[in-house]
């Protein structure tokens, strides 16, 4: 039901002798795993991928580190300082808040990204979002609201805009002044 893929080596994911002990020449490929587990926790790797296939539903709070890519069903809340990738067949209602998200498949919720979104051909995506970067590829269905990029300046702390009457709150006293 889920799997989760770290190394094409099988060795990576138990715990061995340290790799000193090893032949330098015969064993480099299995040694050099044998150090990962360690630096793993610390570090993401090459090629370091979580994978929901599309028999695995949750129900809750999902949290991972490195890349998630998810064909199954989830509902709740999605957090993490990594990818995600939302595959053809997966259907997720959930908050989302990650480094990047790729849509190839259903997304209901709201999503903020600190770098980019992108809603691929097919993709749907019902909620609003917030990211550095947006891409909405034809074919897409994207319903919601977007905040994409941050502004070079906050009009609400410019007094300088309000006295322009560009419709922000201390407009109406300006007004009611007026009338009065």
């Amino acid at each position: 039901m889920f799997e989760k893929i770290i190394s094409k080596n099988p060795e990576e994911s138990k715990p061995s002798a340290p790799s000193a002990a090893a032949p330098s020449s015969a064993a480099s490929p299995s040694s050099q795993p044998a150090a990962a587990p360690s630096s793993a926790s610390k570090a993401p790797v090459g090629g370091q991928r979580n994978i929901l296939s599309n028999d695995v539903t949750i129900t809750g709070s999902v949290r991972f580190t490195n890349d998630l890519l998810v064909d199954g069903k989830i509902e709740g809340e999605i957090q993490s300082e990594g990818a995600l990738t939302v595959a053809e067949n997966a259907i997720i209602k959930a908050e989302i808040k990650t480094k990047s998200v790729v849509i190839y498949g259903k997304v209901h919720g709201n999503i903020v990204a600190g770098d980019r979104i992108e809603i691929k051909s097919g993709a749907e995506m019902v909620g609003d979002v917030k990211a550095g970067t947006l891409s909405i590829e034809p074919g897409a269905i994207f319903v919601g609201k977007s905040e994409v990029g941050t502004p070079s300046a906050q009009p609400k702390s410019s007094q300088n805009s309000s006295s322009k009457g560009n419709g922000n709150a201390k407009k109406p006293q300006q007004q009611s002044a007026g009338a009065a």
